[in-house]
């Protein structure tokens, strides 16, 4: 197939699964996809490695500090007083879009260059309300499709609804966190086979599975709760792959698997909020009279000043930087490596500098012990909840593993693997180069010129780069690969 010619993409995610968990036993439709195609068996996430960091980063083409969602929680201080925003709130990210005259997102989105040449992106997901709308934030203003699962607040337009509805059955009420979320995976794909490809075909089509992310968070990465739903996962996605084979191969269909971050096990709990208050801080989770420092709930830091001054986070950073919980921390850049407080790194080398981002972003310590499921890494974590349950959003090699598998008639050697670095803001880039459709320059990710089937097979010049940063005892490492134009990352850890 060469670019330009006719022909579909469907994007099937499942949230939060680490490749290494794809086996035969456990995922036999996508070991039956990994034989259709090629696996990209050295593809990673961005950091943050969360999911409304993530899958901005597939719609975008590009990292966090291109399109602004730096976090799944974060400080807005274009306005006054600083407002805490979390972007799991469907309701709220519209608020704010149209509050900014657009601007949520700081650069261009799949569904507004699709729809910007005449074509059409439509989602269907089970994720939080916000992280569906991240799939298509303006899917209303152009009339494409988004529904959601369970939340009807993310669904556009009424009537593909209560066609889905009456055709399919009614939006279920999301489960319980510790209940596994079958029936949302069943819906979204029966709308998918019996309402949206049949009626509407669009150009490209997001079905996200919102599993095994909450099974792992609650039950744990390995557990059974949560092998059961990505069993079930892979047995929903097997009905898509069996229409592909009957029909949508045949009708220009490429298939994309992928997922937005992997998990590893918290094994030691720690508190931001307690170690910034006897270091003499004043902390609170979100900006508030009284609070000289807003540490953001979440797996990886965001900490912001009141009074971000270069004293102010060379203090902080001291602080958290004396603490066993502490990982790789990043301030705005210095220099072309160093962040402007001794000790850390430059937020720009791990492509989240952006004027939302936190005045110091870290993640918790991580290390490659094994967990009692038999799976590699574990962290200090900071929640409610028990030892042992799956986290994500840091810098551990397994965090930034990511699911990538394409297959179709653009695509070259079924059943191969390519371990050329690859990542989830390619994807964009190369389907816009499928389709023929300029890619604008604010993509940093790259098309994927090595497992298209029309494409030279030279390979891409590949570059290693580590980055080190000290103070006292404390020493972190992070290390990065190019890949032509694209830089990757690959990972970081601390020492002493």
């Amino acid at each position: 197939m060469t670019p330009g010619s006719h022909c579909k993409f469907l994007i099937v995610s499942f949230d939060g699964l680490r490749p290494d968990l794809v086996s035969p036993e456990l995922t036999p439709n996508l070991c039956r996809l990994q034989s259709f195609g090629v696996t990209l068996s050295n593809h990673r996430t961005i950091y943050p490695s969360e999911t409304r960091s993530a899958f901005p980063s597939l719609v975008t083409g590009t990292s966090t500090g291109g399109h602004g969602m730096v976090g799944n929680k974060y400080v807005d201080r274009s306005v006054a007083p600083p407002r805490y925003v979390d972007t799991s709130n469907a309701v709220l990210l519209r608020k704010l879009d149209l509050e900014s005259g657009g601007r949520l997102m700081s650069v261009p989105t799949l569904g507004e260059i699709l729809a910007s040449a005449g074509q059409s992106l439509a989602v269907l997901a089970t994720n939080t309300p916000g992280t569906t709308r991240f799939f298509h934030h303006k899917a209303e203003d152009f009339g494409h499709v988004r529904l959601s699962g369970h939340f009807p607040e993310a669904c556009t337009p009424d009537n593909v609804l209560v066609e889905a509805e009456a055709l399919v059955g009614p939006l279920l009420p999301a489960p319980p966190e510790v209940e596994p979320d079958t029936a949302g995976q069943e819906w979204i794909t029966s709308v998918l086979l019996k309402v949206i490809w049949p009626k509407y075909r669009p150009d490209v089509t997001i079905l996200s599975y919102g599993e095994p992310d909450i099974t792992s968070h609650f039950h744990g990465t390995g557990a059974e709760a949560t092998r059961g739903i990505i069993a079930h996962c892979d047995l929903q996605f097997g009905r898509v792959l069996d229409w592909w084979e009957a029909e949508g191969r045949t009708e220009g269909v490429q298939i994309i698997a992928i997922s937005d971050h992997g998990h590893i096990t918290g094994h030691t709990r720690a508190s931001v909020i307690d170690s910034l208050r006897e270091a003499g801080f004043r902390p609170g989770i979100a900006p508030a009279p009284g609070v000289d420092v807003a540490a953001v709930p979440g797996q990886v830091g965001a900490l912001y000043l009141a009074e971000p001054t270069d004293e102010q986070i060379t203090r902080l950073v001291a602080t958290i930087t004396s603490q066993p919980w502490c990982g790789p921390v990043f301030t705005r850049p210095k220099n072309e490596t160093q962040g402007i407080a001794p000790g850390s790194l430059g937020s720009h080398l791990v492509f989240a500098n952006h004027p939302r981002a936190p005045d110091i972003s870290f993640s918790f310590r991580a290390d490659d012990s094994v967990d009692p499921f038999g799976l590699t890494g574990g962290t200090f974590y900071d929640n409610d909840r028990p030892e042992g349950l799956g986290v994500h959003g840091g810098l551990h090699p397994k965090e930034l593993a990511a699911i990538g598998i394409v297959a179709g008639s653009a695509f070259s050697e079924p059943g191969s693997a390519c371990g050329i670095p690859s990542g989830i803001c390619d994807f964009a880039p190369t389907i816009l180069h499928l389709l023929g459709i300029a890619q604008p320059n604010t993509m940093t990710g790259r098309v994927l010129h090595e497992v298209l089937e029309h494409a030279p097979k030279a390979t891409p010049d590949i570059q290693n780069e580590t980055f080190e940063a000290r103070l006292g005892s404390f020493q972190q490492v992070l290390r990065r690969v190019q890949v032509g134009t694209a830089t990757y990352v690959e990972g970081a850890v601390v020492n002493g």
